[in-house]
């Protein structure tokens, strides 16, 4: 028995032992510093990441004669102008932008570098400015005055230029220290604001795209039309390569504009019914965007989906890589969720837009949805978060190849509405035909029962088209 314990006490001082070489090791060798340069804290990451909103602050117009006889009547004298010391004088142009007083009751704030203090109201202006906004951007760190810096197509770039802000002292602080003064414009170091002047919370989801004609068929059949759907969706052929198999093997004399019509067509009555059909979606959302090529010219399909169910709840095609895009995405996602639960995760990677459009959607007047992005940063688990999420980023890119193999990667779509309807075609054909291994028998995702009847692919093609009217009717009575 005492031998035991003998062993057991020598067991615990060689544990101790070691426990201590590994931790003159680790403070050695390891120091703690490194762990401030991680992906989620390095400047290398930081201009992707998207501030938090800024304090709005109302000015209201004043009159600067009416608080001076205020001043004098609560507390029994006059403020007197400035009595300037130094010489030096104020132009007479200069007023200030809220109450309007002159530049007798104006302070000389910085010395002559252009920033002045009203005596009256208190109000700081800068040189120049005439008449100020009854709403201002002020920084949620140091409450200076958000400066516009750049005009993009759909918003401006407000700019906090404090050199003692917090956030940029701290940002400054995690740059290497090796660092040349003349790279430090390469990282993201003060507060930056985007203000929106476009709505995408207002543009149509349900557009019509252009020279798309009626189901009246003079010379072909609507079953011709549900073998072009086919070819074309099912089996990825292109338009000619669809009109030459409906000829060989079908004997039917058809031209590849004549299949692109049926096909735009079939995506303006069937785009309806995908967008807002109940795909009743989870907690757990992915979002991801990827190339495509129209005309040679690069283009951009974002796709949104249900990690659960693994439905396509959102896409959108765009000629850029804009935020707008994102938000367009995000509000088909989004259709028929109206309140967002603690257990709510929004997975994409790392790319600005997506914060930027759950920043907007904040924002909105109506419905408005808080919620938090998870990104996933990198191709490599270098942080926590990487490591948890990165099945999810993985189930997205999976689609994404899925979609690269249904369109032509040689020449991709000739204009930006053929990409349009193609994709709509695309998701139709993802989530209600296509058979999925994800419920353990090669299914489609989506159940709809008046399609459980058709034996044939055109038959369904079909079937879906009547219920994209149907769709169009109910949502027109609705109003």
């Amino acid at each position: 028995m005492n031998s035991i314990i003998t062993y057991l006490l020598w067991y615990i001082q060689y544990l101790e032992k070691t426990i201590s070489e590994l931790l003159i090791f680790i403070a050695k060798f390891i120091p703690l510093k490194q762990f401030v340069f991680d992906d989620a804290n390095s400047p290398n990451y930081q201009k992707f990441k998207t501030d938090k909103l800024p304090v709005i602050k109302k000015h209201e117009k004043q009159d600067y004669s009416f608080l001076l006889e205020y001043y004098l009547w609560k507390y029994g004298k006059a403020i007197k102008p400035i009595s300037r010391r130094n010489g030096k004088d104020i132009p007479d142009s200069v007023k200030c932008p809220v109450c309007g007083a002159p530049h007798q009751y104006i302070y000389d704030n910085t010395g002559g570098r252009g920033s002045f203090k009203c005596k009256i109201c208190g109000c700081i202006f800068a040189s120049g400015e005439k008449d100020r906004k009854s709403l201002v951007l002020s920084c949620p760190y140091c409450g200076n005055v958000l400066q516009p810096k750049k005009d993009r197509k759909h918003f401006t770039v407000h700019k906090c230029i404090n050199k003692h802000c917090s956030y940029y002292l701290a940002n400054l602080k995690k740059l290497p220290s090796d660092l040349p003064k003349s790279e430090c414009y390469e990282y993201k170091l003060h507060y930056i604001y985007r203000e929106f002047n476009f709505d995408f919370f207002k543009v149509d989801l349900n557009t019509i795209p252009d020279r798309a004609f009626s189901f009246v068929f003079r010379k072909k059949s609507a079953h011709i039309m549900g073998l072009c759907l086919a070819y074309h969706v099912n089996l990825g052929l292109s338009l000619r390569k669809t009109a030459l198999a409906l000829h060989d093997i079908h004997n039917v004399n058809i031209s590849h504009t004549m299949v692109a019509n049926y096909a735009k067509t079939a995506a303006a009555v069937i785009k309806p019914l995908v967008d807002n059909y109940d795909y009743k979606p989870s907690d757990t959302l992915i979002a991801d965007e990827t190339y495509i090529k129209v005309r040679g010219r690069k283009g951009y399909v974002w796709l949104i989906m249900d990690a659960v169910s693994r439905s396509i709840l959102g896409y959108r095609v765009s000629d850029n890589r804009g935020v707008g895009a994102c938000i367009l995405a995000m509000r088909m996602a989004f259709r028929n969720i109206t309140s967002i639960t603690k257990k709510f995760r929004f997975i994409a990677d790392g790319y600005s837009a997506y914060p930027l459009a759950a920043q907007q959607f904040a924002l909105r007047q109506e419905n408005p949805l808080q919620f938090d992005i998870t990104q996933v940063i990198g191709l490599t688990n270098d942080d926590a978060v990487s490591k948890e999420f990165r099945p999810f980023k993985q189930i997205v890119e999976r689609l994404n190849r899925t979609f690269k193999a249904s369109y032509r990667l040689t020449c991709g779509y000739d204009t930006f509405d053929g990409a349009n309807y193609s994709v709509s075609l695309w998701v139709a054909y993802y989530n209600f035909l296509r058979p999925h291994p994800v419920s353990g028998r090669f299914m489609p995702l989506n159940k709809i029962d008046s399609l459980d009847g058709a034996d044939t692919m055109q038959t369904k093609w079909q079937l879906l088209i009547f219920l994209g009217q149907q769709t169009i009717l109910h949502m027109q009575k609705t109003g």
